[in-house]
């Protein structure tokens, strides 16, 4: 069955998103091969979507690996997710690794299990990554992940960090890559539902999502609803960064602080300029065509 064709204007802002996250972040290089973390939800399959078009017109070149871990949930749709991958005429990996039990085994009764099934997931991305000859990993992870991240790090964990658009592991082995880090999640919903991919719940191992997270969406939710534009502030603050204000002492300058003061001059407060682009240009790319 022929591919739906999603909303054009809803694409392009989309194509463009992920084209400034690869040129500002450097996330793909000439003759990368990209493994793509598919698992079957919205955010996936948007990604390699949008990555596929991209390539088709990018002024460099790179290769996509659709990746896909089964993990042994029950009922989950592997042939059927096989299938429709190898019809978008990709290259694909299917995965078999039963983490499910695992998991299962070490979560308490009543506890969610998203952590402990993310590590295990991640462990055999890496490999199977390495195995293939894959130079980077992308994953889904948008806009909204990001933030909720920062604030479940300060809130719960009492450290300023988020999901950084590019990550080497500590081994050296993986490149982790998120290209969709300018994009909302919902326009990734919007997208999803517009392009009619067959999306798999993400409720086939009975857990709910983590309940801290949930509590952050729903305090930017009750934000967004009394002041608009609350995601997208604390979005622009990732990358709007004052360390002299804060008190991690090994960022704080020894020598007299200077400048504006936040609790005299408000809003006033001196604005960082902005880093240049170190990847390739591939916002033109998204401009271009189709």
């Amino acid at each position: 069955m022929a591919q739906a064709q999603p909303e054009r204007k809803l694409l392009k802002r989309l194509l463009h998103q992920v084209g400034r996250a690869i040129q500002e972040f450097a996330l793909i290089e000439e003759g990368d091969r990209i493994l793509v973390g598919v698992s079957g939800g919205k955010d996936s399959f948007t990604l390699l979507y949008l990555l596929q078009r991209l390539r088709e017109r990018a002024p460099i070149r790179f290769d996509l690996v659709a990746c896909n871990l089964d993990q042994g949930h029950p009922g989950f749709p592997a042939r059927q997710l096989e299938d429709y991958l190898r019809a978008q005429g990709c290259e694909v990996r299917m995965l078999r690794e039963d983490t499910y039990s695992v998991v299962k085994r070490l979560t308490p009764e009543g506890g969610t299990s998203c952590a402990v099934c993310s590590r295990l997931r991640r462990g055999i991305l890496y490999n199977a990554a390495a195995e293939m000859g894959c130079s980077k990993i992308a994953l889904g992870h948008h806009r909204d992940d990001l933030i909720e991240s920062l604030l479940l790090s300060m809130l719960f964990s009492g450290k300023i960090r988020s999901m950084p658009p590019k990550l080497r592991s500590d081994d050296g082995r993986n490149t982790v890559i998120r290209p969709l880090c300018f994009a909302s999640e919902a326009d990734v919903a919007v997208f999803a539902s517009s392009a009619a991919f067959p999306v798999i719940p993400c409720d086939l191992c009975g857990s709910q999502e983590d309940l801290q997270r949930r509590r952050i969406k729903r305090l930017l939710s009750d934000l967004e609803l009394e002041h608009p534009g609350v995601r997208a502030s604390l979005f622009a603050s990732m990358g709007n960064v004052l360390p002299a204000h804060l008190l991690d002492a090994r960022l704080y300058p020894r020598d007299a602080q200077s400048g504006a003061d936040p609790w005299i001059d408000g809003d006033a407060c001196a604005v960082p300029s902005q880093a240049p682009a170190v990847g390739p240009d591939l916002t033109r790319a998204a401009d271009s065509g189709r």
